[in-house]
């Protein structure tokens, strides 16, 4: 097969049903008809000479060809998508780009008000849409560019993708100033004595505090567990319960915060971008004021 003869508008069709499994919902997405696709798929099987993608109850699932090439495929793609901005002057004041971010909550309540008014005075017509996409999902995403920046844990490794770190914070024990607990130092037997209030996005589970507790041979109470880091010092605030939580959001309320009488890890930041858009200006643009704006948040 000679690129020269092959449509590369192709690929693109290849990319979609790739992503969602599915002819109709590719099509949806890529605002063609479902035989416009049907037959771009027909005319890629015949220039690989293999099915591709295999229909299933599942959905239409890839062969062993297709997940050869869909790395390369997704690069090339995010490359002449870049290409169209590298090389030419990006000016932040005339710019109408729209960015995907995906980030955690905490990391969106603390970051999106400063970006917004950064982007309020420099860069008005650029729009931010953010949303959680799941570590697992990361690199796929980002390759696809239906995720165009991550924030997360230091936790994803793939060849494809940069990172950059943005920050780090300690964990600290939050309580309302009219708590019954009235020391000024928490020992350990006062910490696991508390009713906890524990964050996390699946419905069960352990996390960081209590991976830790159990390392020590120790274990804490959890009264109440929530999926959102902004509510649980809302419930602190109001109740006996008491919220571990990294101190840069513990500091924004009007509340003690206490060191953890055991170490925990710090809590760490990395910006997560697929390298095919290292060099678009607007993209380094973006990259930079986020970076800034977490490295001051956690200084």
């Amino acid at each position: 097969m000679r690129l020269s003869k092959v449509d590369l508008n192709l690929f693109v069709v290849f990319e979609a049903v790739y992503r969602t499994r599915n002819l109709t919902r590719a099509a949806e997405m890529l605002f063609i008809t479902q035989p416009a696709v049907s037959n771009a798929l027909a005319r890629m099987r015949k220039a690989f000479d293999d099915q591709l993608f295999v229909s299933t109850s599942a959905g239409m699932m890839p062969t062993p060809a297709s997940e050869n090439i869909i790395g390369q495929v997704r690069e090339a793609l995010q490359l002449l998508d870049s290409s169209t901005h590298v090389g030419g002057r990006f000016d932040p004041a005339s710019s109408e780009r729209t960015f995907r971010l995906s980030m955690t909550d905490l990391t969106e309540a603390l970051l999106l008000p400063a970006l917004e008014e950064v982007l309020q005075q420099l860069a008005p017509g650029i729009r931010i849409e953010s949303y959680f996409t799941t570590r697992r999902e990361v690199p796929e995403a980002l390759a696809s560019g239906a995720v165009n920046l991550a924030i997360d844990a230091p936790l994803i490794d793939d060849p494809y993708l940069e990172q950059e770190p943005l920050g780090r914070d300690r964990y600290a024990c939050m309580l309302r100033h009219d708590h019954p607990f009235t020391k000024k130092k928490l020992t350990i037997d006062d910490y696991l004595r508390f009713g906890h209030i524990h964050v996390s996005s699946r419905p069960q589970g352990s996390g960081l505090v209590d991976a830790e507790l159990n390392r020590l041979g120790l274990r804490r109470s959890i009264q109440t567990r929530v999926q959102h880091y902004l509510v649980a010092p809302l419930i602190a605030m109001r109740t006996d319960l008491v919220l571990t939580a990294p101190l840069v959001l513990l500091q924004r309320y009007d509340a003690r915060i206490l060191a953890l009488p055991f170490d925990l890890p710090d809590l760490q930041s990395h910006c997560y971008w697929h390298r095919s858009v290292t060099g678009d200006p607007a993209h380094r643009w973006l990259r930079e004021q986020i970076g800034r704006l977490m490295r001051e948040m956690h200084q």
